[in-house]
């Protein structure tokens, strides 16, 4: 079908949950879901910041419904609060859709652990989108659903293996954002594969924003307001680079498309920047026993087991 991401579907009467929607990426996907009619839980780890994205919005799309956005506490990096979110979502029934965009895009110098142990990057874009993820299945199958990824470019720039996720040794802050990322991407796959084999209605896509700067986006009070260095660094890369509102483009499109299919990969036309299309995902993520090990590390870290069946019965209406 034509898609244009300035006009997306009507989608009235559909509600979705985006992971990290207080600034970049899940602000504009926020956004985006709302200006075609959408209830959005947004969520983020700060109430403050969470107040500023939803002022943002009822600024920014007036004509929104004053529930359009719901506001949701979650820290992915915390398993207790990723639990708790879930409760409280699986508490207003089912769910359209799931973007599972939070995450630490410029990680710690030095190694970091999360109240639960686990290495700060790995957890917070890795291991609490694989637990909300098994959490909210029920309510996504309930819907026949969607659970979308958020992948990166820098996957195939470095294409490290994740033979130690959580850099026990050799930790550095880019070798930990890959290998979360490749995690994530292979996770999402896994997570489509498994789904198929149970039949589960629910597809599992993987998206990546390209090189999105907020630089070149929009300020925005309390959600973006990049310095004049800033804007003046990041306009110097204009031919490889783009906003975080188009950089939200393939997500969303992965997240509402009709056409969009469970295991797909999508992002922007030039791999860096422009309208969403399929591409293809680089091969160390489609390693399909990379993508196995990585899901029995994530379930037993987490110790979040997907519940398949029952989401295959809730299905069915039993």
């Amino acid at each position: 079908m034509t898609w244009d991401p300035r006009s997306l579907p009507d989608l009235s009467g559909r509600t979705y949950l985006v992971t990290g929607s207080n600034a970049g990426l899940g602000y504009f996907a926020s956004e985006q879901l709302v200006r075609a009619g959408a209830t959005v839980f947004m969520s983020a780890r700060h109430p403050n910041r969470l107040s500023a994205a939803r002022a943002a919005i009822r600024r920014r799309v007036p004509d929104a419904a004053p529930d359009a956005t719901e506001p949701l506490i979650l820290d992915t990096s915390n398993l207790g609060s990723v639990r708790s979110a879930a409760a409280s979502v699986r508490g207003r029934g089912g769910l359209d859709g799931v973007l599972l965009n939070a995450g630490i895009v410029h990680p710690p110098k030095e190694r970091e652990t999360t109240i639960d142990g686990h290495e700060v990057v790995f957890a917070t874009n890795a291991l609490g989108h694989y637990a909300l993820g098994g959490e909210l299945l029920p309510a996504l199958a309930a819907a026949s659903g969607r659970m979308v990824w958020v992948g990166s470019v820098s996957t195939a720039l470095t294409p490290y293996d994740p033979i130690d996720p959580q850099l026990a040794e050799g930790y550095s802050s880019w070798r930990a954002y890959v290998q979360s990322k490749v995690a994530t991407t292979a996770l999402g796959f896994e997570a489509d594969r498994r789904l198929r084999a149970a039949g589960v209605p629910v597809a599992s896509i993987v998206a990546h924003p390209g090189y999105s700067t907020r630089g070149r986006t929009a300020g925005i009070t309390g959600v973006n307001e990049p310095s004049r260095v800033k804007r003046f660094a990041d306009n110097l890369q204009a031919a490889i680079a783009q906003s975080k509102e188009h950089g939200a483009w393939p997500l969303v499109r992965a997240l509402v498309d009709p056409d969009a299919l469970g295991g797909e990969f999508w992002g922007p036309r030039t791999g860096t920047r422009g309208e969403p299309r399929r591409r293809t995902a680089p091969r160390i993520t489609r390693d399909e026993a990379i993508a196995a090990r990585l899901w029995e590390v994530a379930r037993t870290a987490t110790g979040v087991r997907w519940p398949f069946e029952k989401a295959a019965a809730v299905t069915r209406g039993a």
